[in-house]
């Protein structure tokens, strides 16, 4: 079988991949738990060398890398070469704290020599999704690889190019062969694939970013077959404005945090949640900087916002933006697919919204902002809370004390305030709700799979 990747842009084929068969996959399956066996014994500070190494061949390759990322999911390229710098300082951040990270604890028990060891877990699998080719297969592999593991990729079809440069740039940082193993498998066949790969004794774990579906597939499976699992799934998170907000800031953030990547992101935020005293200038605000936004060509360093990444997609949005018009939202700009090429959306955002309209209540993966307003600021807690999702939180107000204590009646994996959440490596990255669960990035990234040992030595 094979694999045919598309340009978003165009609509035309770019290159085609040929996947590969059970007998490849074992063959493959099989050397990388060799070679993880192997480089889980290898000392801490050369571990730590190679990802260090993979920095500067991130840099090195930035360019090349960056064009491949627009050619394959519509990324603008200023905001494809950022994501390859954020790759390559989540790369310095762990060969500068990893040692530290995964040092061993003493326990301090009289009579005793006893303390906690971070061991390396195995192989294991990583299932990842097409929005940041790069920076979500990366955010986990760095901290996965120095912890000693190995990493079985399992990429979207549609940034195959993509899986397969990102393992040869960690073979030219000097990873073993084989400690990072990207495999070519299509659409029809990844559940199932999936689930066999997971039930393999050689796998010790599963990660997966990407759809709720998706995700539960593989919380079950790795469940039945009694292993850890870790779960980025969907959001749609509420960037409220407070009555005392500075009301041209937030709405400047507002265009940030929605259309950054075409608002295909499940940390862009979806849901705005004004208080009423403020809401018709922050809407005004906000429509006007959406409306300046330019869509198009996404290697023109003009356009802000270029494709979405599938036609399919496309559609999806396209549905959200009617079925929430016919149940009551209004359209304040945008609401259409441009025409010609490539799969192009005008940036929207639909007034009038709340639980009950489709834009409020799924996660809208494209530029489409749902805005709400709040009675008050107890009202304004209740449609925060009001989502099956629990990602990130952004609150905007004069008082971050204010604002902390009003982020804290929200159920979120994080809370920004006076900010745009993002995710950064010294910070843990995850959900709660239906957004899923465990922990990327910083200490606690690193330490997901790994095997805390518990040794006791009677003296």
């Amino acid at each position: 079988m094979r694999i045919t990747t598309t340009n978003p842009a165009t609509g035309q084929p770019l290159t085609t991949y040929d996947t590969h068969d059970d007998t490849q996959l074992e063959r493959l399956l099989d050397r990388a738990h060799t070679a993880t066996s192997a480089w889980g014994s290898t000392p801490l500070d050369q571990r730590l060398a190679v990802v260090s190494a993979l920095a500067a061949a991130l840099r090195a390759g930035q360019d090349r890398f960056a064009r491949l990322i627009t050619d394959e999911m519509g990324k603008v390229r200023a905001e494809a070469a950022a994501e390859l710098e954020k790759s390559a300082v989540a790369c310095e951040f762990y060969a500068s704290q990893a040692s530290t990270i995964l040092a061993d604890e003493p326990a301090g028990i009289d009579g005793v020599d006893a303390w906690v060891a971070y061991e390396p877990m195995g192989l294991v699998l990583a299932v990842m999704p097409w929005n940041f080719p790069f920076w979500q297969a990366m955010r986990f592999a760095i901290p996965a690889v120095a912890a000693g593991n190995g990493v079985l990729l399992k990429h979207s079809p549609n940034v195959t190019g993509c899986a397969l440069a990102i393992e040869q740039v960690f073979l030219a940082a000097g990873l073993p062969v084989g400690v990072f193993t990207t495999i070519v498998v299509e659409e029809p066949r990844v559940p199932d694939v999936t689930r066999r790969l997971i039930a393999d004794d050689r796998i010790a774990g599963v990660t997966l970013t990407g759809s709720n579906r998706a995700g539960a597939a593989v919380g079950a499976a790795a469940g039945h077959a009694v292993k850890k699992s870790v779960l980025e799934l969907g959001g749609s998170d509420a960037f409220v404005v407070l009555a005392d907000a500075d009301v041209d800031a937030a709405a400047a953030a507002a265009v940030r945090a929605r259309f950054t990547n075409a608002g295909q992101s499940c940390v862009c935020a979806k849901r705005f949640i004004v208080e009423a005293p403020i809401a018709e200038r922050f809407v005004a605000a906000f429509v006007a900087g959406t409306r300046a936004l330019t869509v198009g060509d996404p290697t023109d360093p003009r356009t802000n916002i270029g494709p979405i990444a599938r036609s399919d997609l496309r559609d999806t949005i396209r549905r959200q933006v009617e079925e929430s018009l016919a149940a009551g939202a209004t359209l304040l700009t945008g609401g259409r697919a441009l025409p010609g090429s490539g799969y192009f959306f005008e940036p929207t955002i639909l007034g009038n919204t709340g639980p009950g309209i489709p834009a409020f209540d799924e996660e809208t993966f494209g530029p489409v902002a749902a805005v709400a307003v709040a009675a008050d600021e107890a009202d304004a807690v209740r449609l925060a809370n009001a989502s099956q999702y629990g990602l990130g939180l952004s609150v905007w107000t004069a008082d971050p004390e204010h604002g902390t204590a009003f982020a804290r009646q929200i159920t979120t994996g994080a809370a920004f305030i006076n900010a745009v959440v993002a995710s950064d490596a010294r910070l843990p990255f995850g959900g709660t709700r239906r957004s899923g669960y465990g922990r990327e990035l910083a200490a606690a990234g690193l330490r997901e799979f790994v095997n805390t040992r518990t040794y006791w030595a009677a003296r």
